[in-house]
């Protein structure tokens, strides 16, 4: 009994250490999407100014 015990317990360890990782490489790179895309925002609006078009 003490053996399926442990062997539930290491199952669920391993498996709140897998959502752990996968929500953290997401979540990293979902912020450098954001990044990029912030900085292609940014270099629009400045080739629309320097372009004389409004923004």
């Amino acid at each position: 009994m003490a053996n399926s015990y442990n062997g539930s317990l290491l199952y669920a360890f391993a498996m709140i250490m897998v959502i752990a990782w996968a929500i953290g490489y997401l979540g990293y790179n979902a912020g450098s999407i954001i990044h990029v895309l912030l900085i292609i925002a940014a270099i629009a609006i400045l080739l629309r100014i320097i372009k004389g078009r409004s923004i």
